[in-house]
Parts: C-alpha cells; structure tokens; sequence
C-alpha cells in the first residue's frame, strides 16, 4: 500500500476539487497512458492493484509509470461513535485528481498489449478513464 513516510501535518481538510487539471495532464515518459474524466480520490490501494495489473500483463518487455501518489490523509470516526469529540484517526492516504490527469504511462509494448493493460487497470479504479497515446485515443 502506498503512503508517505513522512508528513508535516497529521491531518487535512478535505479542500475542494473544481476545475480541469492544469499540469500532469500530457503524457511525459512513456508511449501510452491512462487519463482521468473525472475528479475523485483515489486510495493508495487502488493504486497499486492497478500498478500490479499492468505490471502482470506488461511483464518484463515494457517500463510502467506512476504519475500520482497518494499524500493527502483520509480521516474516518469509528462506527457508532457520538458527534464531537474532535476530527477521526488517519484511515488511509488518497490521491486527489481532476479531469484530464494522467495516472499511468507506460512504453516499450505494442498498442494491443498497452491498451489491454491499462483497461484492466482502470477497472481497479474509482473514477472514469481513458486511454490515449503520443498519436492520439487508443479505441477501448
């Protein structure tokens, strides 16, 4: 599970998630890439069941990029537990992203394989996504 070793601050508010992402939205590394529709959190566990079902279908040909990490702390009261009393334990650690935020990249694989790898990825997620390439939208 990802998660930072070390943070200023224990806890955060929650902050807002308007607008279209202004950077991380072009593809930088690799050849292919998975792109957000949508905003949302996205868990460190997501994640890296996703990184894994790319890494199992790419094996040892292509290289895998992650280009988000999850560094916002998600707070959560226990069950049953009265109103008050201050703000909840840390539960996990979400990444938050806005539309057209790229999450993976990869390179060194033919289309098929990337576009099959990275649609298995994003059914581990929570969000929509998209395939897209340096030449344009792979078709899914």
């Amino acid at each position: 599970m990802l998660s930072p070793k070390k943070t200023k601050y224990r806890k955060q508010m929650r902050g807002k998630m308007k607008g279209n992402a202004t950077s991380g939205d072009k593809l930088s590394f690799g050849q292919f890439g998975l792109q957000c529709l949508d905003s949302g959190w996205i868990t460190g566990r997501q994640l890296e069941a996703a990184r894994v079902a790319i890494s199992r279908l790419v094996k040892k040909g292509g290289r895998v990029w992650l280009r988000v990490f999850p560094d916002k702390p998600y707070t959560k009261k226990p069950t049953e537990v009265r109103m008050g009393k201050g703000k909840g334990p840390v539960e996990e650690w979400v990444a938050p992203v806005k539309p057209g935020r790229i999450l993976y990249e990869m390179e060194g694989v033919t289309p098929e394989i990337a576009l099959e790898a990275l649609t298995t990825a994003s059914s581990k997620l929570p969000i929509k996504t998209r395939v897209i390439s340096r030449e344009g939208k792979l078709h899914a």
